[in-house]
């Protein structure tokens, strides 16, 4: 959806009746009455001008010398400050904005202390650390601001695909008492005298769930305890998944594929201002997105002298070398089964599952389930995996489990592809990885 602000509806004592976007010429000789953050101040002798910048974008104020105190007060107004400004908007004699509001009341609300800790309007560069340490202030940025508002148009896409197509929203426990692919990068907690993990995926409860509800998906927070120090890994992220009963593998990668695509189509469609602002580009995706094999993968990995025999993952470096050879979306397909979770199903011992990619990055991964209980605990055993640890789980394929596919995409790493972003922590507001914990 657009990020336009609604019309401000106005009572007795509102601090705003128009947001910035909203001064147009058609108000031209109406009163108006704005409030944001002063980002400057420039005295001109008899008059000044002041740049109030909202969410939305950014009001010129014209203050003359003939208002007496209230012009001695606004321009010694720390920049930074929370102002409401009511005036008459007239046309602008600069060639950067067409109209502007020749102030007749100034307020200052709420005023900023200096030395803040970065610079908000980007003039003055801060590192990424620090600017995450002072995010709120940080999201005065633009540039900054305009990821997480393209993060708003995907995340309403995504509902959106997935509702028409059919899928229910659901929620699931985040306080688990078993682990879905095993332990070893699951935060463990007491649970009042038990031993408990945060959920790294919703795997097993969404499984569940298609026994009734057929087709569930969910965006969420999940948490992974990996000592990944990388530009791509987080420890909290959000993940959207889906599974779905009657549907085979190929039938979600469909899914998955046109979800992708509508996003972008929502990007393109809403988010045009904050594209440029980013000075980033997208091209809309054509359906459907390529397919190789994992066997073809390995070949092509050896083609080009990469050191690599069928049976081993692909690694970073490796799914590097395949992105110089893919730069698009594309998906991998028919993985060993030994490199793919225990509820993947298999056939011909080949597994039945997928991985999304863009260039060197993946995006998703899913398949086809296991949807027999026999079969699915022979799995566990196979991996070392001991079935009585998952008997709550099991117990559902008694009671009529359907055949099922699902996937997980992983947004925050989406969002660096839309944004043009290199470090997923630039598209989180608040990341938390092996060190961050605060703020």
């Amino acid at each position: 959806m657009a990020h336009k602000e609604p019309s401000v509806k106005v009572g007795l004592g509102s601090l705003r009746t128009h947001v910035a976007s909203q001064l147009t010429e058609d108000l031209v000789g109406q009163n108006v009455r704005v409030a944001g953050w002063i980002e400057d101040i420039r005295p001109l002798g008899s008059i000044a001008f002041i740049t109030v910048r909202d969410v939305s974008g950014v009001a010129q104020l014209l203050l003359r010398r003939e208002l007496g105190k209230l012009y001695d007060e606004a321009l010694q107004t720390p920049r930074q400050s929370v102002i409401s400004a009511s005036g008459v908007v007239q046309k602008s004699r600069a060639k950067a904005v067409k109209v502007e509001v020749e102030v007749r009341e100034f307020k200052v609300l709420s005023y900023a202390t200096h030395p803040l800790p970065i610079d908000p309007t980007g003039r003055t560069p801060s590192a990424l650390d620090l600017r995450i340490s002072s995010r709120a202030l940080d999201l005065r940025n633009p540039t900054v601001a305009a990821i997480f508002k393209i993060r708003h148009t995907v995340l309403q896409s995504i509902r959106r695909t997935l509702i028409n197509e059919g899928f229910i929203e659901v929620n699931t426990p985040k306080i688990i008492g078993q682990a879905a692919e095993g332990g070893a990068t699951l935060f463990t907690l007491d649970y009042f005298g038990r031993q408990a993990y945060l959920a790294q995926s919703p795997q097993l409860y969404k499984e569940q769930l298609t026994l009734a509800l057929e087709k569930v998906f969910e965006i969420s927070v999940f948490f992974r305890a990996e000592k990944s120090n990388t530009r791509r890994h987080l420890s909290e992220f959000i993940s959207v998944d889906i599974e779905a009963a009657y549907y085979d593998m190929e039938d979600v990668m469909g899914v998955c594929e046109r979800m992708v695509a509508n996003c972008i189509d929502s990007v393109l469609e809403y988010n045009k201002d904050e594209l440029n602002t980013l000075k980033h580009t997208i091209e809309k995706p054509t359906l459907p997105f390529p397919r190789i094999t994992y066997r073809d993968a390995v070949r092509e990995l050896q083609k080009v002298v990469f050191k690599i025999e069928e049976g081993e993952d692909l690694t970073d470096s490796a799914l590097k070398a395949l992105g110089e050879l893919h730069k698009g979306f594309y998906f991998i397909t028919e993985w060993p089964p030994q490199l793919k979770p225990f509820y993947i199903d298999t056939e011909a011992d080949i597994s039945k599952s997928f991985d999304l990619q863009f260039g060197a990055l993946e995006l998703a991964s899913g398949g086809r389930r296991i949807s027999n209980r026999r079969k699915l605990e022979d799995r566990m055993i196979e991996l070392g995996l001991d079935p009585s640890s998952f008997s709550e789980h099991l117990k559902v394929f008694d009671w009529g489990m359907p055949p099922h596919s699902g996937w997980g995409f992983g947004l925050d790493r989406f969002m660096m592809i839309l944004t043009g972003k290199e470090n997923i922590r630039e598209v989180v507001l608040y990341p938390r990885d092996t060190v961050t914990l605060t703020p």
